[in-house]
């Protein structure tokens, strides 16, 4: 089975969406990002399930969908490595061609 494995810049944009949804509603908020991150566990078994991201044209770089997020990530051997969660009407970074 495939680990998961967030970088500290994913966490950060799962801090960043429940500070703004907790404006509103702290339960809300809570509910959100645990089902990001239900969404992101069934990764564990199928890594690949998620369409490429079309903004980077690589085969490693993959995108599943949760609500309006994007969760941004890449697959290695045996790892599955979540790069981003991202709004959806926000646009990519540009892909350092050396990453």
């Amino acid at each position: 089975m495939t680990t998961i494995r967030w970088t500290e810049s994913a966490r950060a944009d799962l801090r960043a969406i429940h500070a703004y949804i907790a404006r509103d509603s702290q339960l809300y908020a809570r509910r959100t990002v645990e089902r990001i991150k239900l969404a992101v566990g069934r990764l564990r078994r199928f890594p690949r399930s998620g369409g490429q991201v079309p903004e980077w044209d690589r085969e490693d770089l993959r995108e599943i969908y949760f609500g309006n997020y994007r969760v941004i990530y890449r697959v290695r051997t045996k790892q599955v490595e979540i790069l981003a969660v991202i709004h959806a009407a926000r646009r990519l970074p540009e892909l350092d061609p050396h990453d």
